[in-house]
Parts: structure tokens; C-alpha cells; sequence
């Protein structure tokens, strides 16, 4: 994938060595990656425990926010795939004891079917 897709917003899958590095001071012991995709400069990281989201902010995404997220707190998700007027795709995570999902928007002909896979065999 090359810098424009990444401009457009366009999801690949993330090298997961360079994910472990990044997050060597998030992740507990003994946690494992299995994959991740990054969107933009947001990225979702699939472990073996949860699914942790990095929102990168601000002009030099210096400041970011990780949301951690237990399989076995996500409820329900919906992904709405882009149409022929309507460009972007969305995936909506539910999680217990929260009334609002947590929305992520991904560009046409991004793999938001790839992110729909990897969550259901976690959380199903």
C-alpha cells in the first residue's frame, strides 16, 4: 500500500513486529499480537486478550489515545459496506454497559471485511 492509499484512508494490514514495538508499553506480559490494520494513522489491534484502538490526534499525531477493549465486553458490531453514492464504509462496536458504539469510517475498497472477519472469530 503505498503513501496516497494511506492519505485516502485506505485500511492494510499492519506488520505485526513493528505493532510490538509501538505498543511494548501497553501491551501486559505474555500478551500477544495476532494482527493488526491500520487506517490512516489510527490503527486496530487484534491480541490474544482484546482489541486495543489507536486514535493518533493533533497535526503530529504526538498525542494518542488507546482504547482497550475485552472480547467479552464487545456485545455487538455492524459493519455498513460502501455503496455506489456513499464512499465510506463503517464498523459500529457495542460494548457492555455503554448506549453508544464506538464508530470507526473506512475509505471505499478498504478491507473493512478483513477487520469484520478477525473481530467475529474473537468475539463469536
Amino acid at each position: 500500500m503505498g503513501f496516497f492509499d494511506e492519505l485516502m484512508g485506505n485500511a492494510s494490514e499492519a506488520n505485526i513486529e513493528k505493532l510490538e514495538e509501538q505498543l511494548d508499553d501497553i501491551l501486559v506480559d505474555y500478551e500477544e499480537i495476532e494482527s493488526g490494520f491500520k487506517v490512516l494513522r489510527d490503527l486496530f489491534v487484534f491480541t490474544d486478550r482484546r482489541l486495543l484502538l489507536v486514535d493518533k490526534q493533533g497535526m503530529t499525531g504526538k498525542k494518542v489515545e488507546y482504547h482497550s477493549i475485552p472480547y467479552k465486553s464487545i456485545t455487538h458490531f455492524s459493519v455498513e459496506t460502501a455503496g455506489s453514492f456513499d464512499l465510506d464504509s463503517e464498523l459500529k462496536i457495542w460494548i457492555s454497559g455503554s448506549s453508544e458504539p464506538i464508530g470507526k469510517l473506512f475509505k471505499k475498497n478498504s478491507p473493512i471485511e478483513d477487520v469484520q472477519k478477525t473481530l467475529a472469530a474473537h468475539v463469536l
